[in-house]
């Protein structure tokens, strides 16, 4: 493939807000390797004079190369840079060049060059000057366009003037539609009103009065509304209950279940930007090995007899358009290890969601989560894999309409409907369609299954000393002693934990469902005076473990709170010593049912790393009510209405936008946004009225030194 460079746009960075949201033609401009230049260099400069020998004054200016940084790659590989110095006067010049730096983008040279500039202003030698160095003559104002930095600054380095400019009107043009965003972000703490908001969503009944879901109701035609919500909540691990809420409140509203998360909803919408975030990686393990193959053997698979080329055989693209199509299917049905546990997660919420609305349909746990699997997330990266960075340019047409036909099949084969429905496709790969119906079932049983949890790793661990309380102990009367624990060995499972007498031992003393954890928590050692000591609660008495050494204790800590994440009813606060001598150790209370004075340790799923900057997300969040302060105010007025005539509004058709279920609760939290909107406008603008008051100052008091 041979690509022809035309020419390129540039638009420099203070001119983009200009250009945002609409659409412009730009002119063409040339492309030469001195003009495509990155990077910057921290330079430091100095106009010193000096006293020569015969007692004349001269000038000196000193030129400090200190280092560079960014520098382009070469080939994909680091260069090997050196700078140059050079000095241009009216008659003569001088160049001085630093040592070359091997195989690096960030040269560090710190190296300094001295140049007479007195010579070079005049253009004269120095016999010339000291005989034109006479009363009347002011040679120093050939200086004055010198700009000099003794601290030293840092630059962009600008393209290399050669003089040989082409004409941008013969290059043509290119429209362009450009969308500049700028967030200007205030301190943490004014955004924690807001952002403590829409973090009580999840647990808002209904979920249709929470913050987060009336962000989505008044910006329902902008979708990147989504993104920002869905990356603060996945951060403080609060996507998935308030996902598995508004997919529970979509199936309420689902009448038939081949329709199910077909739609464009809020849900589908955050479970969509949930995978693009998290499920990066685990497209990259299992598609790009096959997609490398597909898009660099140049194989063609053009099975329409319109688009046949002279010389194609249609048999031989059918049997490449088949192989490639079981290659990616199998590399799909054979991923579920590599797939984010958070994924997994929200597969099994979706999974068993839909098996509830609809018993009487035993494919509806598959079609649920197929929809997702295959339509959404496989067959749109097949498709595309530029944009999920598998390849890293636009596949050429012919590739790319081979990609779009594995696609298409992917889609068909994870759809769970009739194979007609795309007969060009489904009668090319029709014998690999007989095949793995079986391997769908499994992987979309595996994904929701699936846990961190590595049960021959950790199905059986060291002796441990336990101590569970069974029955309630009479307060003051029994103290805690050694007689307590008893060494036993742990076993845990996806389903339960349990711990036996001996290794190996098909008899378990105690088993405790993994569903009914609640927390998973570190003891103090001053509890029991023990060291590696953790608790485990779960109904009204913990299990109080102590590990054979802090390693071991933090792993059983990480596991077990793997497993129950997602459990219903978890704790958010615990007392982090015992209950002894008629009150909790740590908080002295009397009262032994009395909430835990410390709060849980947030679960972070341990293979899954974001960089997610809360306070931009937030600001983000604030921009959006803000342009749609007057659908919020509608909302408002819609839950008024509804509330007064006690039934719904049919006169204004705006209001049938909004999803009001609980009038109150709803005009309850649109008046807490709006308070909270008006308070960060009200930051905002102190924050700039400040800023502007202090340049204004700092320029005053520089203007008195011009």
């Amino acid at each position: 493939m041979f690509c022809l460079i035309s020419g390129k746009v540039s638009i420099r960075k203070e001119d983009l807000c200009k250009f945002s949201g609409k659409e412009h033609w730009f002119c063409l401009q040339p492309v030469d390797p001195n003009s495509e230049v990155q990077g910057k260099v921290h330079l430091e400069m100095r106009l010193n004079e000096l006293i020569t020998e015969n007692g004349s004054v001269c000038q000196q200016l000193l030129v400090r190369i200190i280092e560079c940084q960014g520098l382009p790659l070469i080939s994909g590989q680091n260069c090997d840079p050196y700078a140059t110095v050079s000095l241009v006067g009216p008659a003569r010049s001088d160049q001085r060049k630093t040592k070359v730096k091997k195989k690096t983008s960030d040269p560090q040279f710190d190296e300094t060059f001295f140049f007479e500039v007195s010579v070079f202003a005049s253009g004269m030698s120095e016999e010339e000057e000291s005989e034109e160095r006479r009363p009347g003559r002011r040679l120093q104002q050939a200086l004055v366009f010198w700009v000099f930095f003794p601290g030293g600054h840092r630059y962009l380095l600008q393209p290399k003037g050669n003089g040989n400019k082409s004409k941008t009107d013969d290059l043509g043009s290119l429209r362009l539609n450009v969308t500049y965003t700028e967030d200007n972000v205030l301190p943490s703490a004014c955004y924690t009103p807001l952002r403590t908001l829409l973090l009580q969503s999840p647990d808002a009944k209904p979920v249709s009065a929470s913050a987060a879901h009336i962000l989505g109701d008044v910006c329902r035609e902008r979708y990147e509304a989504v993104l920002p919500v869905v990356r603060l909540l996945l951060h403080h691990n609060r996507l998935v209950p308030f996902v598995s809420a508004i997919a529970a409140l979509e199936l309420d509203h689902t009448q038939e279940a081949n329709t199910i998360f077909r739609g464009n909803s809020l849900a589908t919408r955050c479970i969509d930007d949930m995978m693009k975030i998290v499920g990066r990686s685990y497209l990259t393990v299992t598609l790009k090995p096959v997609l490398d193959e597909i898009c660099e053997s140049n194989k063609t698979c053009e099975i329409d007899p319109i688009k046949l080329r002279e010389g194609d055989n249609v048999e031989v693209n059918k049997e490449n358009l088949q192989g490639y199509v079981q290659k990616v299917f199998s590399s799909i049905t054979q991923s579920s290890s590599s797939c984010p546990p958070l994924m997994c997660d929200m597969f099994r919420s979706l999974r068993q969601m839909a098996s509830k609305r609809f018993p009487a349909d035993p494919h509806v746990q598959y079609s649920a989560v197929s929809s997702f699997v295959f339509l959404r997330f496989f067959a749109v990266a097949v498709l595309s894999p530029h944009t999920f960075q598998l390849r890293p340019h636009h596949p050429d047409l012919e590739v790319s309409r081979t990609l779009t036909l594995i696609s298409k099949t992917i889609q068909t084969l994870g759809s769970w409907g009739s194979l007609s429905k795309n007969k060009l496709v489904c009668k090319t790969v029709s014998q690999p369609v007989n095949m793995p119906i079986h391997q769908c079932v499994n992987l979309l049983s595996n994904l929701c299954l699936l846990n961190l949890i590595d049960c021959k790793r950790i199905h059986y661990k060291s002796c441990i000393c336990c101590r569970r309380e069974v029955q309630k102990r009479a307060q003051g009367r029994k103290r805690i002693g050694k007689k307590n624990f008893k060494k036993r060995w742990l076993r845990v499972t996806n389903r339960e934990l349990s711990y036996h007498k001996h290794k190996g031992d098909t008899h378990s003393i105690c088993i405790i469902p993994v569903k009914n954890i609640r927390a998973v928590e570190k003891v103090d050692e001053s509890a029991f005076n023990r060291k590696n000591m953790f608790q485990v609660l779960h109904g009204e008495k913990p299990l109080y473990v102590q590990a054979g050494n802090c390693v071991e204790a933090s792993e059983w800590i990480e596991v077990l709170s793997q497993v129950s994440r997602c459990n219903p009813g978890r704790l958010g606060t615990f007392h982090p010593s015992a209950y002894a001598t008629g009150v909790w150790l740590c908080c002295r209370s009397p009262n032994d049912s009395q909430p835990g004075c410390k709060p849980c340790t947030p679960t972070m799923l341990a293979n899954l790393q974001l960089d997610i900057d809360c306070d931009r997300e937030t600001e983000r969040i604030f921009s959006l009510l803000t342009s749609n302060y007057s659908k919020l105010q509608k909302m408002e007025d819609a839950c008024a209405s509804i509330a007064v005539y006690q039934g719904p509004l049919r006169e204004q058709e705006d209001y049938s936008l909004f999803t009001i279920q609980d009038p109150k609760e709803t005009f309850h939290t649109v008046q807490q946004i709006k308070h909270i909107l008006e308070n960060l406008q009200r930051d905002a603008y102190t924050r700039a009225h400040t800023q502007m008051h202090a340049y204004i100052h700092k320029n005053s008091v520089s203007s008195l030194f011009i």
